[in-house]
């Protein structure tokens, strides 16, 4: 996990993130439920939506179910790094839905770029002290951005393209890897470019009052400007 380090953050700027993480889970849920009970509806016909329906919820609620099962006693819940994990399931569920995919050209690649640089942020916030270094975050955006981008493509492959019929798998998987890739250290610079301007410096776990470290605090300097 990344360094603890406990600064006030703006109450506003919280509240938001915190209405936003609660409203994307219940639309994720809702848009999910609905895909499963009318297919045509959600546009995921052959599209793996029952992988779908199990999977997201899955990775929606699981910054919550470790944060309740091993860090609760710990560290503060971090709403910015669920909200981001959240945002990449109900986005491409949205995305379905509004049958973007198949009728605004290149929705595909955006979202490949996108949703794999979110998830790399959110690892990034989570895992990674503020004071690393360029070079360490660069790694660790392309160690996870790829990552990722592989795992999607094998579960993309499994839950339909096997049996799509689609005639172009091999270019479309190369190029939503270089995507999903690109995406990854996009979204590393912009974390490291907010921590280096003082911004996202909470955003991770913080210490409880009594756990050990909590009455740290940063220079004056470091104030988050979020």
């Amino acid at each position: 996990m990344s360094e603890l380090t406990v600064v006030p953050a703006r109450p506003s700027f919280r509240g938001v993130v915190i209405v936003l993480d609660v409203a994307a889970k219940v639309m994720l849920l809702l848009l999910l439920m609905t895909a499963l009970r009318y297919p045509e509806l959600g546009h995921l016909e052959g599209k793996g939506a029952t992988a779908r329906a199990v999977g997201y919820p899955l990775a929606a609620f699981i910054i919550p179910a470790a944060w309740f099962l091993v860090w609760r006693r710990r560290v503060t819940f971090p709403w910015l790094v669920d909200l981001l994990v959240t945002l990449t399931c109900f986005t491409d569920t949205l995305g379905n839905r509004m049958d973007l995919y198949d009728t605004v050209r290149r929705f595909d690649d955006v979202m490949h770029f996108v949703n794999t640089g979110v998830l790399t942020a959110a690892f990034i916030l989570l895992t990674l002290p503020r004071r690393a270094t360029r070079a360490q975050v660069f790694e660790r955006s392309l160690a996870f951005g790829v990552t990722a981008a592989l795992v999607w493509e094998i579960a993309e492959y499994y839950a339909f393209l096997s049996t799509s019929g689609f005639v172009d798998r091999y270019a479309d998987t190369l190029g939503d890897l270089a995507l999903g890739s690109l995406g990854s250290v996009v979204a590393g610079q912009l974390v490291y470019w907010a921590w280096q301007h003082h911004h996202l410096l909470t955003e991770g776990p913080q210490p409880l009052p009594d756990y050990p470290g909590a009455n740290e605090r940063p220079p004056t300097s470091q104030q988050p400007g979020l």
